[in-house]
């Protein structure tokens, strides 16, 4: 392991201090990797014992303080063992140490289609947790209420940087969905995750039990954009991982909530399609013009 794959000594120091004994990088620890994208760096840490933990360092103050939020006051509520739990945290270094959650990204795993719907229905168990998790008043509330104006406010920019990659049909389409937001009746708000996926969804093969990880966009805002990036993804071929998940969830969207679902889907769709040719991610650029195709022809559910 190179020394520009390692935490800063300073770091390490830290995190040891916390666990009360000398800690070590793993060997196996994921390359800790910063993009455009704005990903975290993350590494495995063991102490003498074998106990393993999580050193995690945000990319920038707001993610630091969203995931520390999270982890503080929310997350708890999902469960021993199905979220990470923080054992300490350093706003100098946007540092979080964290005790690590069984399991891997279901998205790395090979598990039977049976496994991948109780992973779901689980996770759609945890979300409704989380999202009655959160303390809803004051000025909370004026934050979820104030999260969809600011994503329909961001459309027009974002078609604009979009240009020709999309038809003058799409545009259209795109800035009529969203505009309609404005004069949606309100949503129910909660605590979202902020990035539920197949990414950041756990599965343990030991337990059978499922967990949620990667907190750093949570925020206060209308619940259903935390079913966005599934609904775009995962969910498209998938209709029973829909369904599981929000079986596990325990209601279905209101009618208000299946819209503003298709105006933010294609949101994410334009998005996708600005950002995929400027990180030449082929992966996201495609997922953003399937979505947008699934819009359009009226397949999107």
């Amino acid at each position: 392991m190179t020394d520009s794959t390692m935490p800063a000594p300073a770091l390490l120091t830290w995190a040891g201090q916390e666990l009360g004994v000398r800690v070590s990088v793993t060997a196996d620890t994921p390359h800790p990797r910063r993009t455009p994208r704005g990903n975290p760096c993350v590494w495995v840490l063991r102490r003498p014992d074998g106990a393993r933990f999580h050193l995690k360092v945000s990319p920038q103050p707001l993610a630091y303080e969203r995931e520390t939020l999270a982890l503080r006051h929310a997350v708890p509520a999902l469960g021993a063992g199905r979220a990470p739990q923080l054992r300490a945290s350093n706003a100098e270094h946007l540092a979080l140490l964290l005790t690590t959650v069984p399991g891997r990204p279901l998205r790395q795993l090979a598990v039977s289609p049976a496994k991948e719907v109780r992973a779901h229905r689980q996770g759609g168990v945890l979300l409704a947790r989380l999202h009655a998790a959160g303390d809803l008043s004051g000025p909370r509330r004026a934050e979820a209420e104030q999260a969809l104006r600011a994503v329909t406010d961001s459309a027009g920019p974002l078609l604009r940087q979009a240009g020709d990659r999309l038809t003058s049909a799409e545009h259209g389409y795109v800035r009529g969905l969203t505009e309609q937001l404005r004069v949606l009746p309100p949503l129910p708000l909660a605590f979202i995750h902020g990035a539920a996926g197949p990414r950041n969804l756990l599965w343990s093969r030991s337990t059978e039990l499922a967990g949620w990880t990667g907190f750093e966009r949570a925020r206060f805002a209308p619940a259903v954009q935390d079913f966005v990036r599934m609904s775009c993804g995962i969910w498209a071929d998938r209709p029973d991982l829909r369904a599981a998940c929000f079986q596990g969830y325990g209601r279905g969207l209101v009618p208000e909530e299946r819209y503003a679902l298709r105006a933010l889907a294609a949101l994410d769709a334009v998005s996708c399609l600005v950002r995929g040719p400027a990180l030449g991610d082929h992966e996201v650029t495609a997922r953003g013009r399937r979505t947008l195709d699934r819009l359009m022809t009226g397949v999107f559910v």
